[in-house]
């Protein structure tokens, strides 16, 4: 839920200032995607699969790029969503989200190189999560991770190998990606001091 400003209410509760604005997400979009054309040198074999919720698009979008710049690159056959709800560590603890589906290119992902795209890294959890999802559909040769926006915190001896932004941050602050196609909103990140400070944002700036 936002309020007139295009803020989610729990947001704009307490102090918030934007950090990247849509240039900003799209110019370090652009650097990711040559960054995993050059790691994986070239487009062969290679699986981009976002999280839900907002991994998705960014990995749309990311998948766009490749293929503007490499012709071999085809986002039909190489680009995919993997739902990680049921993987989560905290399922008890917390209330459930609604699963989504999970969708894998026709290929599957055996022997192929997959990076797993998300919004924000924090504590490390959901990616964990998801490297338990992806045993159940295959085993790639490689996984690699690309985040939009690393906060720090990791609670899990996990790294990232693309990321657009590090952005330090306390526990106590709130991070969330709004992205148009979701939010229909301008694509832009925030970080904010809550009015109820005390509770901490969860990984993915939900």
């Amino acid at each position: 839920m936002t309020d007139t400003t295009g803020i989610p209410t729990d947001v704009s509760a307490g102090a918030h200032r934007v950090i990247l604005e849509s240039a900003d997400i799209e110019r370090a979009l652009t650097r990711i995607a040559h960054e995993i054309l050059e790691a994986n040198k070239g487009s062969e074999n290679l699986v981009l699969l976002g999280i839900p919720r907002r991994g998705f698009p960014l990995a749309q979008r990311l998948a766009d790029k490749i293929a503007q710049t490499d012709s071999g690159f085809n986002p039909a056959f190489s680009l995919g969503q993997l739902d990680i709800t049921m993987y989560r560590d905290d399922l008890l603890s917390k209330p459930g989200r609604t699963p989504e589906p999970t969708r894998l290119p026709a290929a599957g992902i055996e022997g192929r190189t997959v990076v797993l795209v998300d919004d924000v890294l924090f504590s490390g959890r959901t990616i964990r999560a998801a490297l338990d999802a992806l045993k159940d559909y295959g085993r790639p040769d490689a996984v690699r991770l690309a985040v939009l926006v690393d906060r720090g915190h990791r609670q899990l001896p996990i790294r990232a190998d693309h990321v657009g932004k590090n952005l330090p941050t306390s526990t106590h602050e709130s991070v969330k990606v709004l992205l148009s196609s979701i939010d229909g909103e301008d694509d832009k990140v925030i970080i904010s001091q809550p009015a109820h400070s005390a509770t901490s944002a969860q990984e993915g700036g939900e």
